[in-house]
């Protein structure tokens, strides 16, 4: 345990004293956890000087390439980020990935990083998707299958690699969300909202020109256990009872017998945000056992009677997709087929348990959002249950005859160090007491300072210099992106392709 590597497990750095270092920091990632760990460094240690890698050209993460683009007030954290990167102690290292299997040919070896810097952070996310693990998931003939809806976020928010991303949003007129979670409703907003009203935000061009042509006009999201355990929050739900036209579907029967029964009034009652969250659906939502409304109030934003509905459904769990089915009489494209399922246990910790019911859903596309992983990084120990860098307070530790080890000078931050979990502040919190470890380790010399004649030969020697994007190249990006934007009356209009953004830095 952590008594007895000689640190307590969670401490924080005084927050009045100030750490006059000569310290060299590495972090792998430019994304919210990189970006606050460095923040939170420099604001204790003002003389560390910080490196930050980043494979893309692009920093920010997820801030830039997941937050929803009708959410700008989710983005202001921007502004902290590009004051992180204009100090003079900072330096800026995108377009370089760090030890990374790829034929890229400017990855750095995360040891040879290590052998020059006093310190490295593992700041860099999670970039891969839980999977379904269900027959036809992966497609058949020119099908693609359950498509991942990260990657369907990183389409329509300009991530380059996901730009060519295969999307049928015209052969069917629904499509099926597998997950109950913030991204899943993120998902089921964007492909309801009128495209019009999304050009004004900063989604692609692309992404628009795509959802203008969309046929979709049915959105189904399901779970497999009930109400009481959706993972989304009362604010993303509100978004949708605001869609003009929009109907909101839901087994009410259900809803109403989980919320009023006993043990749901007990769960209810020990939680506000539920519960408030519960009477929202109750106040908007159109019961799926009748063809009728409850009443004119709930028919969707304005009381004006839906031509796109959104339907949750519970008690599902996916088994297989088929293709080219016919349904009702109609060809679909795809249908997706679950199992009923049934609770068992209280409603804090119940268990869904498949019955042999069958329900199948047509649609002409289907996404799975049940989760992010980290994957791991060439020379660092990896937790491949928990798809996480071992850590206890952010410093990373390595599996010896039985007991857990420190890795010196070596830590770790944001999702690759607590899993996929929480919003941006909650990364902020994390970084910071990440930061700490490090400011600790710092005063009490437990790493070293590193050499910066050693690191500038060291990453010259890699050929790092003639492919890296510096924070003046991605401000010079980001000014080109605004003035695109204020063109087309949008905050900014992103570019979506490295060798174009490579091209604007360069000129």
């Amino acid at each position: 345990n952590s008594s007895k590597l000689g640190f307590p497990a969670f401490a924080s750095f005084s927050t009045t004293r100030q750490l006059a270092t000569d310290h060299n920091i590495a972090i792998v990632g430019g994304g919210a956890a990189g970006l606050y760990t460095a923040s939170r460094i420099l604001s204790k240690s003002p003389t560390t000087r910080i490196d930050i890698f980043e494979q893309l050209p692009t920093p920010q993460g997820l801030v830039r390439y997941g937050v929803a683009p009708d959410h700008p007030e989710v983005k202001n954290c921007t502004t902290k980020f590009n004051q992180v990167l204009q100090n003079p102690q900072v330096q800026f290292y995108g377009n370089i990935p760090v030890g990374t299997e790829s034929d890229h040919e400017c990855s750095v070896p995360l040891e040879r990083l290590r052998s020059v810097y006093g310190g490295v952070v593992l700041a860099y996310g999670a970039s891969r998707d839980r999977k379904l693990g269900i027959e036809g998931e992966d497609g058949c003939g020119s099908r693609v299958g359950v498509v991942s809806a990260r990657l369907f976020v990183a389409w329509y928010n300009g991530l380059p690699e996901a730009q060519d991303v295969q999307l049928d949003l015209d052969s069917f007129d629904r499509v099926v969300i597998v997950g109950h979670g913030n991204v899943a409703l993120d998902c089921a907003r964007i492909l309801l909202t009128d495209p019009n009203d999304l050009a004004r935000t900063d989604i692609t061009k692309r992404a628009v020109a795509a959802l203008r042509k969309s046929n979709v006009r049915h959105v189904e999201m399901v779970g497999r256990r009930g109400p009481l355990q959706v993972s989304f929050t009362t604010k993303e739900l509100r978004e949708m009872t605001k869609l003009p036209g929009l109907e909101i579907i839901c087994d009410r029967r259900l809803l109403e017998s989980e919320c009023a029964g006993e043990k749901g009034r007990r769960v209810l009652e020990a939680s506000r945000p539920l519960k408030r969250m519960m009477d929202l659906l109750l106040k908007h939502s159109v019961d799926s056992n009748s063809p009728k409304p409850i009443n004119e109030n709930e028919l969707g934003a304005g009381g004006v009677k839906g031509n796109k509905t959104f339907t949750l459904r519970f008690l599902l769990s996916p088994l297989r997709v088929l293709y080219n089915q016919v349904e009702e009489g109609l060809k679909a494209p795809q249908v997706m087929q679950f199992a009923v399922n049934r609770l068992s246990g209280p409603p804090e910790s119940a268990r869904a348990e498949a019955t042999s019911e069958i329900v199948d859903i047509a649609c002409c596309m289907a996404l799975r959002s049940i989760g992010y992983a980290s994957t791991p990084l060439v020379g660092a120990p990896f937790d491949h249950k928990r798809n996480i860098v071992p850590n206890i307070a952010g410093r990373v530790t390595v599996d010896q005859n039985d007991r857990n080890d420190l890795v010196p000078g070596l830590y770790v931050s944001g999702w690759v160090k607590r899993g996929p979990v929480g919003v941006i502040a909650t990364t902020m919190q994390d970084a910071y007491r990440t930061a700490d470890a490090v400011l600790m380790d710092m005063r009490d010399g437990n790493i070293g300072t590193g050499c910066r004649a050693d690191i500038d030969n060291t990453l010259r020697s890699l050929g790092v210099d003639a492919r890296r994007v510096s924070t003046e190249g991605w401000l010079r990006l980001e000014a080109y992106e605004a003035a695109r934007g204020e063109k087309a009356g949008k905050p900014r209009e992103k570019v979506t392709s490295v060798e174009e953004m490579l091209n604007i830095i360069n000129q």
